[in-house]
């Protein structure tokens, strides 16, 4: 099949070499002309993660890359999501699928990226997400794992899941998008405290994160209308190992220098993730403090102002000590 990715950063570039190298696709990568991603693979043929396939085409042609597809493969920030649509809109979309491989959830509007796209006039039946464990630099040593596909479109998950598997990857079936959606985003939120945990020496502490985390996405899972238990699944706890625990996640990294007082340079998406959550919380009137903890720490706090980050961080982590003692399974 005919498959193009938009986005040639890490995640990006993986996608083409993984539809390329490993399902014979036939790939075209996209990625803007003067980026510092895209102008190293267009120099080099390869970047820190991946080195490209030579039946691969690299482009800067957002028509080339778009039109010639049955597939649209989409990996940018999504926060960027929004604005970048309207360039991909303004071509003859008739008959292409897009599968969304991003975990966020836009600041400001509490939007699933699904939704998104549909506001931006992508078609919902023909939209996927691609989410779930795995880094890159595992892959392309061979070390397999598990993802999932999800839609609002049955028929589409199992088209992709069966078409995109491997044994390298092996697929499963999702079968509720609102929980996929928000557990996949806010497994980054949880890195970013796991990252303070290890920066602070607190790594003990992981356990009741995982379980409290996973406890608070779920509820909030439930209150926008998904399945409570998909919080359990391979987009959220699944996904908590190379969230969590991994020296390749961005997300735990970014903790890990803040409690050092040093701002992480790459794309930690927990952040505005955590961001968003928080305004969720509120409008579902659904308790997240672990989710709120990071918010200050992100961005009320003054880790990155010249001052001790780790005693900035440890104030933030220890006042969910102080929260009022109660069951630890509650209904809300």
């Amino acid at each position: 099949m005919n498959v193009s990715v938009l986005g040639c950063g890490r995640w990006g570039s993986f996608l083409a070499w993984y539809q390329a190298t490993v399902l014979c696709n036939s790939v075209i990568l996209w990625g803007e002309s003067g980026r510092k991603s895209f102008e190293q693979l267009k120099n080099e043929g390869k970047n820190e993660y991946v080195t490209l396939d030579p039946s691969i085409t690299l482009t800067d042609d957002l028509s080339l890359a778009v039109t010639s597809a049955d597939i649209i493969i989409i990996s940018i920030s999504s926060q960027a999501l929004r604005s970048f649509l309207p360039k991909v809109t303004r071509f003859d979309l008739t008959g292409k699928i897009f599968v969304l491989c991003m975990k966020g959830i836009e600041e400001g509007t509490g939007k699933r990226l699904t939704e998104v796209a549909a506001e931006c006039g992508i078609d919902p039946q023909s939209t996927a997400v691609w989410v779930g464990p795995g880094h890159i630099q595992a892959f392309v040593k061979g070390i397999p794992n598990c993802m999932l596909i999800d839609s609002a479109n049955p028929d589409l998950t199992k088209y992709l899941a069966d078409s995109f598997k491997s044994n390298l990857i092996r697929f499963y079936y999702g079968n509720d998008l609102i929980g996929t959606e928000v557990g996949a985003a806010a497994k980054n939120v949880l890195g970013i405290v796991a990252g303070v945990l290890d920066g602070c020496g607190y790594s003990s502490l992981k356990g009741p994160l995982m379980s409290r985390g996973a406890f608070e996405v779920a509820s909030l899972i439930k209150a926008m209308g998904g399945n409570f238990n998909s919080a359990y699944g391979l987009a959220h706890l699944g996904d908590y190992e190379t969230t969590l625990f991994s020296e390749y996640s961005n997300n735990r990294r970014y903790g890990e220098l803040m409690s050092q007082g040093v701002r992480f340079t790459k794309l930690a998406e927990g952040v505005m993730t955590a961001k968003a959550m928080k305004e969720l919380g509120e409008k579902y009137s659904i308790e997240l403090p672990i989710t709120n903890a990071v918010y200050e720490a992100c961005f009320l706090s003054h880790a990155f102002e010249g001052g001790d980050g780790k005693e900035q961080c440890m104030q933030i982590i220890l006042k969910l000590f102080e929260r009022q003692t109660k069951t630890q399974f509650y209904d809300k």
